[in-house]
């Protein structure tokens, strides 16, 4: 990793495998989304939809993302998606912008693919990041996958 300023994202790499492995949430959201390991896993089988990121603040790692990308949602070919699957801070770096960094990339990167909604979903209760996600425009869509909810942000909202 080269120092620069201000957060960006990095490809995960095997320069980087070890500092994004050792990414962690705060114990008291471990529930609540899914360890680095377990989504590189699933980034490896699913390599047609998954965009996952290293999120680096200088030479410090501080969280992890995974977008997903053109994904079929309804499994007919009626509703293709593209949003934020994962979205991992450090414990130690919650409150410093990085999550807000963090949607305004994948943003960029579904705009740059021509899309025009970013969808996620989160697990719900006191602990979850809904006041977040709400926080930055998103909207329910009345719809949930599996147990947690399923939040749309039209792009041309985000600034």
């Amino acid at each position: 990793m080269t120092t620069r300023c201000g957060p960006r994202l990095e490809e995960i790499t095997r320069h980087n495998l070890a500092a994004a492995l050792g990414v962690r949430v705060r114990p008291d959201q471990e529930h609540a989304v899914e360890p680095v390991a377990e989504s590189l896993a699933e980034a490896y089988v699913r390599a047609d939809l998954a965009w996952p990121r290293l999120i680096v603040d200088g030479d410090r790692p501080v969280g992890f993302l995974m977008a997903f990308l053109d994904i079929d949602w309804n499994g007919d070919g009626t509703s293709v998606r593209s949003g934020l699957w994962r979205l991992n801070i450090a414990a130690g770096e919650q409150g410093r912008g990085y999550g807000r960094f963090a949607v305004r990339s994948v943003a960029e990167e579904i705009r740059r693919r021509g899309g025009k909604e970013l969808y996620v979903t989160w697990h719900p209760g006191p602990t979850g990041p809904e006041g977040f996600y709400l926080g930055l425009g998103f909207r329910r869509t009345g719809e949930t996958s599996g147990d947690q909810p399923v939040g749309v942000l039209e792009l041309s909202r985000l600034t």
